[in-house]
Parts: C-alpha cells; structure tokens; sequence
C-alpha cells in the first residue's frame, strides 16, 4: 500500500472508527449507571470525547502497524474498556447482560445510520466518492464491531453476555477463561477461525438486515 492510498483510507476511516469506539464504550457506562454503577461516570468515561476512550497501543499503534504489515487484509484493534463495578448493579447477572449488550447495540445504531446516510445523499444528488466511501466505511467498520464483539467468549461482550445467561455454576466456571480470552481471541482472528466461523456468517446476516430496513430508501433510488 502506497502513502498515498494509506493517508486516503485513514481520513476515510478516521470519523467512524472514533465514532463507533466512543459510543461504544460511553453505552456501556451510560447503562451501567443507569443501572446502579456510576464508575464510568465518576471516571468521566461516560462521554463522547474520543481521548477518554482510546488506548494508544490497541486503538492506534497496533491497527496502523497492521495497516502497513498486511496493506489493510487484517486489522486488530480494541479501545480501552469502560470499568464496570457488577457488585454496584441493583441485579448483577440480569443488568450486566444490558450492560455488555450496549455496546454492540450502539455499533448496529451506527451501522443503519451510516447505510441511511449512504442513501441519503444520494437521493439529495451528493454523488461525491469521498463521502459515499465514508458512509460506506461506516457501515463496515460498525458491522464488523458489532460482530466482533458478540463472539461468545471473555472478555468481550459476548462472553459477558454468555456468563449473565448461564446458570450461576456455569457462569463460574466460564469465567475461568477470562484471563486467557483475549489470547484465544487473537489466535482465532490470526488463523482465520473467527472469520470463517463466526465473524462473515454473522456479517452477511447483519448486511441483510440492515439492506432489508433500508429498504424503502433504495427503492426511491430506482
């Protein structure tokens, strides 16, 4: 990948992935107080100011490095996680489940609007490639969030999700993991596992969701 094509992909890129890595995160703080814990909050981590919410070496060292590595085929990257106190929440295992499930919900959010923004300008006769490409950026970098995140295993959301659903002896044990999650996690991603199994089923599916709800847009296109 030239320098050229490198600076174009990540001023294409740059908006959504803030976007979609800050109210991620500032989701799960918002429901995690409305819940009973105020951690985030106290922290000032229930925000839409990016700065609060990137991790130097996970959100813009590892992606970069990978960016130049591989020329954009693979790319890593996670944000600094929200701190969520379960022992805060009014009920633990059934509000923790909202908690973790905020934050790829606020992805799918961004994704429709991105998709509805797409078409949008379109219909307003905006035919310049630089935003149709951003809107586009959009819609991916959210979908591939949204996914990613639910994949069933600590620490990500999904695993959260998983452990506030299992019977409380289950949930445990499950837990064991943790600590090893994000190891697993990355070697299934690097092996292509995770993307076979997991991450372009679930990607298409999420794809014809949103192109069902958009719909009627693209029907005034035609």
């Amino acid at each position: 990948m030239d320098i050229s094509q490198l600076i174009q992909n990540i001023s294409i890129y740059a908006i959504p992935v803030l976007l979609s890595i800050t109210l991620h995160e500032a989701a799960h703080g918002y429901v995690a107080r409305h819940f009973g814990d105020n951690t985030a909050w106290n922290l000032g981590r229930v925000t839409l100011n990016p700065f609060k919410h990137i991790d130097p070496v996970g959100t813009i060292l590892i992606p970069i490095a990978l960016l130049f590595m591989t020329g954009g085929k693979f790319l890593f990257g996670y944000a600094k996680p929200v701190p969520v106190r379960m022992d805060r929440l009014r009920n633990p295992r059934r509000d923790m489940l909202w908690v973790a499930l905020a934050g790829p919900g606020s992805n799918f959010i961004q994704a429709i609007f991105w998709a509805a923004l797409y078409y949008l300008l379109q219909l307003g006769g905006i035919q310049e490639e630089f935003f149709l490409k951003m809107c586009s950026g959009g819609v991916l970098v959210n979908v591939v969030m949204f996914v990613f995140n639910l994949f069933p295993l600590l620490p990500l959301d999904g695993g959260r999700i998983l452990a506030s659903l299992l019977p409380p002896r289950l949930a445990s044990q499950f837990a064991r993991i943790e600590p090893f999650g994000f190891y697993i996690v990355l070697l299934l991603v690097v092996t292509g596992v995770a993307s076979a199994l997991w991450m372009m089923p679930l990607m298409h599916a999420t794809y014809a969701v949103i192109e069902t709800l958009m719909a009627p847009l693209i029907a005034l296109l035609k």
